[in-house]
């Protein structure tokens, strides 16, 4: 399902969208250290060994190969050589399902500009034109009415409320659940 590289795609405010590489685990355990508080209440809990750069180089080691598999594509935003963020589509089921899992984060320095919607944007129209994906479902905490507004901007629809749906900040928590058609 994933014969065709993804190129970089620039996005706006001169950010690029590119996939993941072992070689971004510095700077990728940078900016979680940079975003720890401001992520916790929107991630599970994490180990210490996450936020270093051989915990990060783990994480990468695992999404690469299941980006080899064809079941997920991890993507960085990068803003001048820095890492702000990521977007990845998880769980990529072909067949009459045609479908995966959208999941990402800006960092706090950068919200509120944008960059959330544009990602995803570009992220749809990839699953749709690259991956040929037929939907992608998306899910956010009740009261994340940030990710909800990115969500809503790029067309997704909600679809549900999930009870303990994820555990999240050490809790099962319920989360809304959005898709989009492609």
């Amino acid at each position: 399902m994933l014969s065709e590289p993804f190129p970089a795609t620039q996005l706006l405010h001169g950010v690029r969208l590119r996939v993941a590489d072992l070689s971004d685990a510095d700077a990728l355990a940078a900016a979680y250290q940079r975003n720890r508080t401001y992520l916790a209440p929107w991630e599970p809990l994490r180990e210490d060994s996450f936020f270093t750069p051989a915990g990060q180089r783990s994480v990468i080691r695992s999404k690469l190969v299941q980006h080899a598999a064809g079941t997920e594509v991890p993507w960085v935003l990068v803003h001048h050589e820095r890492i702000i963020g990521t977007i990845t589509l998880t769980g990529i089921v072909g067949g009459p399902f045609q479908s995966a899992n959208l999941g990402y984060w800006v960092d706090g320095d950068y919200a509120g500009r944008g960059i959330g919607t544009a990602a995803v944007a570009a992220v749809v129209e990839l699953g749709r034109s690259q991956l040929g994906l037929h939907r992608i479902q998306a899910a956010t905490l009740l009261e994340n009415a940030a990710s909800q507004r990115v969500l809503d901007r790029s067309g997704f629809e909600r679809i549900g409320m999930a009870p303990d749906y994820l555990r999240i900040a050490g809790e099962w928590q319920d989360h809304l659940l959005f898709q989009r058609i492609l």
